[in-house]
């Protein structure tokens, strides 16, 4: 009763002409911001502490945060329009949001993608406001053996992504995490496949690679194709029929859900909760066999499971003082540069910041769903643009997003050497989401690995005798054990027809003789 009046008192705050006003310049600031390859959400907010200098601190933080959850679903937009996912946290969504943007769907991804961002991030702030100090609790339960297990179990995802060939989507996995480590070791100061080249020593970041393997590689495709029949499709309506309403409401609940507990974990946050919910979803889905070619629940899933997770990162920010993220660290940097001190004693000392930003939080995602319903008929039409057009603009967005990052030119000659192997893995049938989910959980793997090791002074077994990552590691074994059985019966299938065929060849060639 307590918490739905603090709730009550925290709407007071929230709907406040003041604080109305900055929630829909951060959702704004931060869904334009996101739609743009390069500047993510760590950029947005850090350009927007100068402006929260003066500000009330509940004000402040109110805007900040808008701005994150804004660029997590501005992201989407991207994704499913140019296979450009500018934001880690979307990339699952474009396996099956550019699809059905190819097929003239564009309009009702966007849309499908909008209601699960709202739906994820409704049950994310009810999951903050009646689980935060309880999950707190538990989220310091988990030290570097742990997260190091909950990485390994998010790399199984890699066979649910890889369609029939498991091996294939393991090297790309492995591809994808001798990239993540590239660069000077920070432990031992040895560089890691630099190739004695200087500009590999801040090792390869993660736009570039997304980037290339995804939106270039698809300009590079869709030129390979020139004259064979590769032009978009009309772009049909945005509404949702009934029957796709109920199949996409169910991958929607279970990714918030999933997402929102992700989120609270700290090192895991938005990325790791979108591809574990889409593989979730593939492998319990009786047509898993669609996903990646354009299924409405490998939208929703990852949509609903990111904007979950970026409010379940909130509690440890907020009752433990514990950014679980960059972003997080940011904005832990501008809460204490207003003054308020996150952590336990936050919900007393300041309930009105605490209980203003959850109420905040689900202003924002109604602000999101009615800012950007409107607009998607506006941003679909990007894709009715002549393909003369598009394509260069893909190049542009591509290279000003990479540019800008570091005004390096030799990061242009890797995002095109990115490009040119997603072309290769397409043309030989290798999947890149493995590549990008080993990419984006390598570092964190090598990090927790080598912490939890020197904690134990070098003894391994740490990973096996603790509960946690020992059930986290059997359930990797597990997700494991189906895809592998299933391989071993397609060669053993494989392995008889070909006896067969052998044994005919025979009876035949005997026959001729006779």
């Amino acid at each position: 009763m307590e918490a739905i009046n603090q709730l009550v008192a925290g709407f007071g705050v929230a709907l406040l002409p003041e604080n109305l006003l900055f929630v829909f310049i951060g959702v704004l600031a931060g869904t334009i911001i996101g739609i743009l390859p390069g500047l993510g959400p760590m950029s947005a907010i850090a350009l927007m502490i100068p402006v929260a200098f003066g500000m009330d601190p509940t004000t402040a933080i109110i805007m900040l945060a808008g701005v994150y959850y804004g660029a997590i679903f501005g992201g989407s937009t991207s994704s499913i329009l140019l296979n450009a996912p500018g934001v880690a946290g979307t990339v699952a969504t474009s396996f099956d949001g550019y699809p059905m943007a190819r097929n003239g769907q564009a309009g009702k991804a966007l849309a499908i993608a909008a209601i699960s961002s709202f739906i994820g991030g409704t049950i994310g702030v009810v999951g903050l406001m009646l689980l935060a100090p309880t999950l707190a609790g538990f989220a310091t339960s988990f030290g570097p053996a742990e997260y190091f297990a909950l990485m390994v179990l998010g790399l199984t995802a890699v066979v649910t992504l890889s369609g029939k060939n498991i091996n294939k989507g393991l090297i790309a996995a492995i591809v994808g995490v001798i990239i993540a480590l590239v660069g000077i070791d920070t432990q031992t100061a040895a560089p890691r496949f630099t190739f004695g080249l200087p500009e590999l020593f801040e090792g390869i970041d993660f736009l570039i690679v997304a980037l290339g393997v995804f939106a270039l590689a698809e300009v590079l495709v869709l030129l390979s194709k020139r004259g064979k029949n590769s032009e978009l499709r009309k772009v049909t309506s945005l509404r949702l029929t009934r029957k796709e309403a109920a199949t996409m409401t169910p991958p929607t609940v279970r990714g918030s859900v999933l997402g929102f507990f992700t989120g609270v974990l700290p090192g895991a946050g938005a990325t790791v909760a979108s591809f574990l919910s889409y593989s979730f979803e593939k492998r319990i889905a009786r047509d898993g066999a669609t996903f990646g070619k354009g299924n409405i629940k490998g939208v929703a899933a990852p949509e609903s499971a990111n904007n979950a997770a970026c409010v379940g990162s909130f509690v440890p920010l907020l009752t433990l003082g514990v950014p679980g993220s960059g972003t997080t660290a940011i904005l832990l940097g501008a809460l204490l540069v207003l003054n308020v001190q996150p952590g336990p004693l936050l919900l007393t000392d300041r309930p009105e910041v605490f209980w203003g930003v959850v109420a905040s939080m689900y202003v924002g995602t109604i602000v999101l769903l009615v800012l950007n319903l409107p607009l998607i008929p506006l941003f679909a039409k990007v894709l009715r643009m002549p393909r003369a057009m598009l394509l260069p603009l893909v190049v542009v967005f591509c290279v000003v997003g990479v540019y800008g990052i570091s005004f390096s030119t030799f990061d242009l000659w890797l995002l095109l050497g990115f490009g040119v192997l997603g072309f290769l893995m397409r043309a030989n049938d290798f999947p890149a989401a493995p590549l990008i989910l080993g990419l984006i959980l390598g570092g964190l793997m090598e990090k927790s690995m080598r912490q939890a090791l020197q904690i134990s002074g070098g003894d391994w077994t740490v990973f096996v005798t603790k509960p946690i990552p020992a059930v986290l590691f059997g359930l990797a074994i597990l997700s494991l054990l189906p895809a592998a059985i299933g391989m071993l019966r397609r060669r053993g299938t494989g392995r008889a027809v070909r006896d067969n065929r052998n044994v005919e060849k025979a009876e035949q060639e005997e026959t001729l003789v006779s």
